[in-house]
C-alpha cells in the first residue's frame, strides 16, 4: 500500500510515561493534542457562539448521534449536507455514537443482539438503533471523527453483564466497521494510512471492561483485531472509583492499543483527571464538567502552577468583590466584569451569567491542555503531573 497520509503524529514523547504531544490532522482542520473536546451535544455548546468557543481555545467539538437523530433529523442534516453546514462550525466534530444513551436513558429502552429499542417520553414512539444505523446517521452528519455503536450494561459491577457487553461491543464494532466502509465506497484508513490522496472521515473503535482489569485487558485485545485508526476507551464516568483503579484500566488498554494511534478517554473529567490520564497515554477528553457547573455557578481558578481551585460565585464573598472574573482572559467581558456583578446576574438568573460563567471554565480546560502540551514539550511533564492537584477552598 502507497503510504501518502497518517492521521496522526507523534511530536514529543515523555521518557518517563505515556504523555505525548501531537497533530491529529482531520478534514476540517488539525487538532494538537493533548486536547480537550467541549460538548455541543445538538450541536452547540450552550449559550456560547462559534466564534466565542474559539476564543477559549476549542480545537473539536464533540456532538451526539443519538440527540441529533431525532432533533432536528436526518432531514434537515441532509438539506444542510452534513452538521458543518447547518451549525456553521469550521472545526474538526466528533460524534459519539449513541451507545451512552442506552446506559443513561436505560429507563427508556430494551436492546438486544440486533440494537436498542428507544421509547421517546415525549411522543411515546418507538425508535429502534443499530450499529448500521449508527454509521448512517453519522455519515449523513459528516463528522470528523465517528465511533462505533457500543454496548453498555446498567450494571457497571457486574462482571458477567460486563463481559458480555465487551463481546457484544466487538460484534457490533464488526457490524458498524462494515457499514461504514460501505458507506464509504471502500476506502479505509488501516495501520498505515490510504493510497488515495487528500483527507477522509475516520472511524474510532471502542473499548469497555468497567472495573475489572482481565475484561479491560480482553476488550483492547477483540478490538485492536479490528485495526480501527483510532480509539476511544469508554466506561470510566459510570460511577465512583478509587483513582488507582481508573488509572489502572486506561494503563492496562493503552498498553495493549497501538501507540502510534490517537487515544480518546469518554466521558472524562476533572482537571486532574486531564493531567493524570494524559501520563497514562490519553490524547484526547471530553466531559460536560466544566460546562454544567458553569451553569450552576461554580468556577474553576488555577493558584499556581501545580494548583487549581473552585468557588460558587453565589457565595456572600462574591457580594462585592470588585476583581475581574479573569484578568488575563483572551474574552474582554471577563477582564472587565466584576466578580460582584457574575454573582449578581447568577441571583437574578440572567443568561448573560450563565454565557459568562461558561466561558471563564472552558478558557480554563483549554488552557490547561496547552498547558499539558508545553510542559511535554520542554520535558518538565514527567515531574510535574503527579504534584498537579485541586485544592479546596476555606
Amino acid at each position: 500500500m502507497a503510504y501518502l497520509y497518517n492521521i496522526f503524529q507523534i511530536h514529543q514523547q515523555s521518557p518517563k510515561t505515556k504523555a505525548r504531544t501531537g497533530t491529529l490532522n482531520l478534514v476540517h482542520g488539525t487538532v494538537h493534542t493533548p486536547a480537550f473536546m467541549s460538548i455541543g451535544t445538538l450541536g452547540t455548546v450552550k449559550t456560547l457562539t462559534n466564534k466565542e468557543l474559539k476564543t477559549t481555545g476549542a480545537q473539536i467539538l464533540l456532538s451526539n448521534t443519538y440527540h441529533l437523530w431525532l432533533k432536528p433529523g436526518i432531514k434537515v442534516l441532509k438539506q444542510f449536507g452534513g452538521l458543518h453546514q447547518f451549525n456553521s462550525w469550521d472545526g474538526p466534530i466528533l460524534t459519539d455514537s449513541g451507545g451512552f444513551q442506552m446506559f443513561s436513558l436505560r429507563k427508556n429502552n430494551i436492546s438486544n443482539e440486533e440494537g436498542i429499542l428507544f421509547t421517546i417520553p415525549e411522543s411515546g414512539d418507538r425508535i429502534f438503533f443499530s450499529p448500521e444505523q449508527s454509521m448512517q446517521i453519522q455519515t449523513v452528519i459528516n463528522s470528523d471523527i465517528s465511533l462505533v455503536l457500543d454496548y453498555l450494561p446498567v450494571e457497571e459491577t457486574n462482571y458477567k453483564l460486563n463481559e458480555q457487553a465487551i463481546e457484544r461491543t466487538f460484534r457490533w464494532s464488526k457490524r458498524s466497521k462494515k457499514e461504514w466502509i460501505k458507506l464509504h465506497q471502500g476506502k479505509w484508513i488501516g495501520s498505515q494510512g490510504y493510497d488515495k490522496s487528500g483527507k477522509q472521515n475516520i472511524l474510532f473503535g471502542i473499548t469497555q471492561g468497567a472495573r475489572f482489569l482481565d475484561l479491560r485487558q480482553r476488550s483492547a485485545e477483540m478490538i485492536l483485531e479490528l485495526d480501527f485508526p483510532g480509539y476511544s476507551i469508554g466506561g470510566m464516568a459510570m460511577g465512583p472509583e478509587p483513582e488507582e483503579s481508573r488509572w489502572n484500566q486506561v494503563d492496562i488498554q493503552t498498553s495493549i492499543l497501538e501507540t502510534y494511534k490517537p487515544k480518546h478517554l469518554l466521558g472524562v473529567g476533572t482537571p486532574t483527571d486531564l493531567v493524570r490520564f494524559v501520563g497514562y497515554g490519553i490524547d484526547l477528553f471530553d466531559c460536560v464538567y466544566p460546562t454544567r457547573n458553569a451553569r450552576h455557578g461554580t468556577l474553576f481558578f488555577e493558584l499556581d502552577d501545580n494548583t487549581y481551585t473552585t468557588e460558587r460565585i453565589l457565595q456572600k464573598k462574591f457580594e462585592t468583590d470588585v476583581n475581574p472574573i479573569n484578568p488575563n482572559s483572551n474574552f474582554a467581558e471577563l477582564r472587565q466584569y466584576s466578580k460582584s456583578y457574575l454573582r449578581h446576574l447568577f441571583k437574578t438568573r440572567e443568561t448573560l451569567g450563565y454565557r459568562l460563567a461558561t466561558m471563564h471554565n472552558l478558557e480554563f480546560y483549554h488552557n490547561l491542555t496547552a498547558k499539558i502540551r508545553q510542559k511535554i514539550n520542554t520535558g518538565k511533564f514527567d515531574e510535574w503531573w503527579q504534584k498537579y492537584k485541586f485544592q479546596k477552598n476555606n
